[in-house]
């Protein structure tokens, strides 16, 4: 049977065939050796084939009944996806999502404060498995006037760079499903963030009756719990689904190498095209386009600083191993 992946808990993972049918399955044993370098060698979203394993009898209520086990054999090679470095093991990755339309990445200015160096890793990422991102900034109604102007800021900035943004607030949910439900028609749409920037209040907003758990962030450390344990497909109705995922601290950024770094910022590959050298690194070199350009601010400080953080996970040799 052929299937796509709807939920996966770490052990197992729940699949829709394409005759209806939602399975449970693991994967075959030696899966995990073809290759596959990741915590997750199957993610929500792949489209997989499955086979229904007889395993014998077993008593059940005084009657035996034939016992019957799902594996997984095989995934459909992926248009694209979501990746990061694991959390735990610097040389394997942890797939977040596969064949996904478009990502909302939700971010909050305060309560808490998703940094500009996350944003900017995962629009990177995003970038180099070709995935569109849209910036989702939630908790307006939380912010004060500097940090209403700051958000402002902040949006004119990735606006300008050609990234779609939008400043919502879940206490006012009809201007956020007027929004964002237009967004989300006829597409696979991933949701991704911070830890406690509410994306499980937003999908429960956006999906009445899906009631996913929701807690109060850290008054101590400003900082959130997860609500989410694992990845799960939502739909939202025909052909609209939504991905939601557990919240992440932070984004290792992994496979991507130093000299494609450039391409995946936006402005500066724009710049870079100007440069004496055609393998510049933006970092010395004499004739650089790219630091004339921010010394012209027409680069902003907080995208180059994100740029020469990725640039030193690839010196440091972090994340060189591909998966």
């Amino acid at each position: 049977m052929r299937g796509l992946v709807i939920k996966n808990t770490g052990s197992w993972y729940t699949v829709k065939t394409d005759d209806g049918q939602v399975v449970e399955c693991k994967i075959k044993g030696n899966f995990r050796l073809k290759g596959i370098r990741s915590t997750n060698p199957v993610a929500v979203g792949d489209r997989v084939t499955v086979i229904v394993a007889k395993t014998g009898e077993r008593e059940s209520g005084g009657a035996r009944e034939e016992r019957t086990v799902c594996w997984i054999t095989e995934i459909e090679d992926r248009r694209n996806y979501i990746i990061r470095k694991s959390s735990n093991l610097s040389k394997q990755s942890h797939i977040i999502a596969a064949n996904v339309d478009q990502a909302f990445l939700i971010v909050t200015v305060n309560h808490p404060e998703t940094s500009l160096t996350f944003i900017d890793r995962f629009l990177a990422s995003a970038e180099a498995y070709r995935v569109p991102v849209t910036l989702i900034f939630n908790k307006t109604d939380l912010l004060n006037e500097d940090e209403l102007r700051y958000q402002h800021m902040m949006m004119d900035l990735y606006e300008h760079i050609g990234y779609p943004c939008h400043a919502i607030s879940c206490l006012a949910p009809s201007s956020a499903r007027e929004a964002l439900l237009p967004l989300l028609q006829e597409k696979i749409t991933l949701f991704s963030g911070n830890s406690g920037v509410g994306k499980s209040t937003l999908i429960n907003l956006l999906v009445p009756g899906v009631q996913l758990r929701t807690a109060e962030i850290s008054d101590a450390h400003n900082t959130g719990m997860h609500t989410t344990t694992f990845s799960e497909m939502i739909s939202l109705g025909e052909a609209s689904y939504i991905i939601d995922t557990p919240g992440i601290k932070g984004f290792g950024t992994f496979d991507i190498e130093k000299e494609e770094l450039t391409s995946y910022f936006r402005e500066i590959f724009q710049f870079s095209k100007d440069c004496r050298f055609s393998n510049c690194t933006h970092t010395h070199e004499p004739g650089c386009a790219v630091l004339k350009a921010l010394d012209e601010h027409y680069i902003a400080q907080s995208r180059y600083h994100s740029y020469l953080s990725m640039l030193e996970d690839k010196e440091e040799n972090k994340y060189r191993e591909a998966f």
